[in-house]
């Protein structure tokens, strides 16, 4: 059984920074495709960026150049570096995989960012 958990998440003034870190068990976490998504009040849950099992990355055009995906396969987590955090990136933020088509999710980590 596969599990992520999410950490990291906050309060933050607006240009502010936070990392969030989601540590996954139960499986060869070196495989898998990791991706992070958020949900915001009275919003579709919408995917952020994804990596790769080698390391490829990818993110949604409204963070690029200021969301940054990582994975430290050594310690099975995934890594995402927010900096200069707008009001509209406040949401639930989910840590996701999918393994041999099931899909599992975090419980989320609240990020706020204030005006």
């Amino acid at each position: 059984q596969v599990r992520v958990v999410e950490s990291g998440g906050g309060l933050v003034q607006a240009g502010g920074s936070l990392r969030l870190s989601c540590a996954a068990s139960g499986g060869t976490f070196s495989r898998y495709v990791m991706g992070w998504y958020r949900q915001a009040p009275g919003k579709e849950r919408e995917w952020v960026a994804t990596v790769l099992s080698g390391g490829a990355r990818d993110y949604v055009d409204s963070v690029k150049g200021r969301f940054t995906i990582w994975r430290d396969n050594d310690k099975n987590t995934v890594f995402l570096q927010m900096n200069n955090l707008k009001p509209e990136d406040t949401a639930v933020y989910h840590c996701h995989t999918a393994v041999r088509g099931a899909k599992y999710w975090g419980q989320g980590t609240q990020v706020t960012v204030s005006a």
